[in-house]
């Protein structure tokens, strides 16, 4: 069953409307039929002018139709027959896209504008022509900004077209139409102008592609510049780092000999502070005098005399102030088994005598490493 959309409309019209809603996924058959129409049945525009809407971007083919140029006729009637834009932004767009430009200045009261318009620039070959080979831009001079176009232009009759392109790295006309002309010498008459300058267009799409490939080039070997600094900089900071981290452990490993050496000078002079102080060995025919031998724990022995009255304090400094005995030592007896007090402790603030001790006149003494502990 036909919808009424599709009443009174030509095989390939039809053909165009089905394709039309299956390429845009258009639900509506009248949008599609309308957006056809307005593109004179070219479904390539159309379908492109569709696109350019879900994108966004602005169409090339059919721009935005709040910009309309309309012309009343002699008989009332109204033609929107090519969408505009504004100038600025159409010279932009014809610079950036490398297109044509073809601007058209409507003069209102001119005496072959209706008929220019009905006739000619709304014909749908030439329509077609337009909105698939160029940018357009038409305006009433009578407007501010179609006025200031004609200042620039300097048109001597109506209707006037103007075909602008990017030529020698700058905007410039390259074709002017003046005066009332028929569908078919406008349509030859652009078309020359077209083709005589289609190279410019050319040779400026290969430097632009050459400039870009340059540019994307030079961009790819500063990146590679700039990876390959910022890979030679995180090298050379590793190496800082690695270097600062042996200089500090040198450092350290300085510290700790000097630290080692300072701590053995004092060890050594505290030994013989001892020595200095130790009163004098009494002779063995001392009836008060004890004989001590010490069991070293290298396995060796040493023989001292002692006084009775003297505090365990003496022994201790003895055996320190022997080259072979631990830094840090205790002294222990085998009968009973016990730890001499010989360093002042909260026990005894200040240690025994050998009497006191509990010493014998002939004892052997065990002297027990603790530098470890």
């Amino acid at each position: 069953m036909a919808a009424p959309e599709e009443q009174d409309l030509t095989q390939e019209q039809t053909e165009k409307l089905l394709q039309f809603q299956d390429l845009t996924g258009i639900e509506s058959m009248d949008q599609c039929r309308h957006t056809l129409e307005q593109h004179n049945w070219n479904i390539e525009a159309a379908v492109q002018d569709r696109l350019n809407e879900q994108e966004g971007v602005p169409s090339v083919f059919n721009p935005p139709p709040s910009q309309p140029l309309q012309v009343n006729t002699a008989d009332h009637r109204i033609y929107s027959y090519v969408v505009s834009r504004p100038q600025p932004r159409a010279l932009n767009d014809a610079k950036r896209e490398l297109r044509f430009l073809l601007v058209y200045l409507h003069g209102d009261d001119h005496q072959d504008s209706d008929e220019f318009c009905r006739n000619t620039l709304c014909a749908p070959e030439v329509i077609s022509l337009i909105n698939t080979r160029m940018l357009f831009w038409a305006c009433s001079t009578n407007k501010p900004e179609g006025y200031r176009v004609s200042q620039a232009l300097r048109e001597n009759t109506y209707p006037f077209l103007a075909m602008i392109m990017l030529k020698d790295r700058r905007m410039t006309v390259v074709g002017r139409l003046e005066g009332l002309i028929q569908p078919d010498d406008l349509i030859n008459q652009l078309t020359f102008i077209i083709d005589a300058n289609q190279t410019y267009l050319v040779s400026e799409r290969l430097e632009r592609e050459e400039r870009n490939q340059t540019q994307v080039l030079r961009q790819q070997q500063d990146e590679a510049y700039l990876a390959s600094l910022r890979a030679d900089q995180e090298k050379e900071r590793k190496k800082r780092e690695e270097r600062e981290r042996k200089r500090r452990k040198e450092e350290e490993v300085k510290q700790q000999k000097l630290a080692e050496e300072r701590r053995r000078q004092n060890l050594q002079e505290e030994k013989e502070r001892k020595l200095e102080r130790l009163p004098p060995e009494p002779s063995p025919d001392d009836p008060e005098s004890v004989k001590i031998i010490f069991k070293l724990p290298n396995d060796s022995r040493v023989e001292r005399r002692f006084h009775f009255s003297q505090s365990l304090t003496v022994i201790h400094d003895f055996l320190f102030s022997l080259k072979e005995s631990p830094e840090k030592f205790q002294i222990e007896a085998n009968f009973p088994r016990r730890v001499l007090p010989c360093i002042p402790s909260e026990e005894w603030p200040n240690p025994p005598t050998l009497q006191e001790a509990g010493l014998s006149h002939t004892e052997v003494l065990f002297v027990q490493d603790l530098t470890d502990e």
